[in-house]
This record gives C-alpha cells, structure tokens and sequence, in this order.
C-alpha cells in the first residue's frame, strides 16, 4: 500500500517524532475507551507498545476490567494528545488478544517491578489490606531475580485494527488541521474536516 495513503505509516512517522523529541515522560501514553459492562464509555491511560503488521499492541492483564470489556465488545477507540506538537490522534478499531507468543515478548520486555506487580495484583479488583499487599510485594522483590517471574495465564494483550484515523494539528488561531482516514473495506478514504 502506498504510504502516502496508508493512515498507519502516518501514524508511525507521528509516533516516532514524538519518541524522539517529545518532553513528555511516556509518550506512548494514550487514552484507551471501551464499551464498559454498564453501557456507559470507559476510558483509562495505557502504554502504546508497538505498531506491528498495521495494527497497534497494548498490554494488560486480561482478567482487567478492560479485558472483561474488549471480551464483551471489541469496539474501541485510542486518543493521542502530545503537547509539545500540539498534535493529536484518534482511532478508531477492533481489538483482538494477543497470541501467547508475544503476549511472553511483551511480559519479558517490562521491568521487574511491573512484571511482579502482574504477578501479585489483580488489577482493578477491591483489596482488605494495601500495605500488606505491598510488604508481600517488597518481599518478594528482594528474594527474586527478572526470571524467577514467570508471565501470569491472564496477562496478556491486545492488536487494534484501525478502521478510523483522525489526524489534527493544533493551531493558536483555532484553524486546526484535522484530517479524516477512513477504511471502505478495500482502501482507505481521506477527507479534510472544517476545525
């Protein structure tokens, strides 16, 4: 496919100027929105990991209120903001589960203290006791090395395919340059949307 018409060769060329000189701490850092078991929109911060085969990855535990979520309806939008640019991204796909394969590539990639909070966290799940959960935490990161810890059966992840891209360019006169990919089922339609 023609780059030039390939929204997700965009997005790619975005996301690198961004890893590279962006000021902001995570910039893979975007706004994950699902269809929430109560019908309402939920939405939460996560890590963008790659952009592999035109689809992008993010991780997660997939017992997650997020993952019960993408399970019931795998409908869900992702939004980028990067400041610095005054850029933003929003995408619209379908989520499917990772294979276990790189479900392990990921785990493995992540630091020890967030691969053993994996371990013993139950993501979003209610707790009796924090601090005793944190002691079991800092106990087990003393007496551990990176692989004693092994990928828990419910971490996981997902591959979005887009269907929609919003590009915008931020401008101080509110003239903002927004433009539309949409995907037909074939190819990809390219529209210029008024600010």
């Amino acid at each position: 496919m023609n780059n030039l018409l390939n929204p997700v060769s965009i997005f790619q060329q975005w996301f690198k100027e961004e890893t590279s000189r962006s000021k902001e701490r995570i910039p893979s850092t975007c706004c994950l929105s699902t269809i929430g078991l109560n019908g309402f929109p939920n939405a939460r911060f996560v890590s963008l990991k790659e952009i592999r085969k035109d689809q992008l990855i993010i991780t997660g535990p997939t017992h997650s209120l997020k993952g019960q979520e993408i399970k019931r309806n795998p409908k869900v939008a992702i939004s980028f903001w990067w400041d610095g640019s005054g850029r933003q991204v929003r995408i619209q796909g379908t989520a499917n589960e990772l294979s276990a394969d790189l479900a392990n590539k990921y785990f493995n990639e992540r630091s020890v203290d967030s691969r053993l909070v994996s371990v013993l966290s139950k993501q979003g799940k209610p707790v009796e006791d924090f601090e005793e959960l944190e002691a079991k935490y800092k106990h087990q990161l003393e007496s551990i090395t990176s692989k004693d810890i092994s990928r828990p059966d419910d971490w996981g992840g997902w591959t979005i395919t887009p269907i929609r891209i919003e590009f915008l360019t931020f401008r101080d006169n509110r003239m903002h340059y927004r433009e539309l990919f949409t995907w037909n089922g074939s190819a990809w339609d390219c529209s210029i949307l008024q600010p």
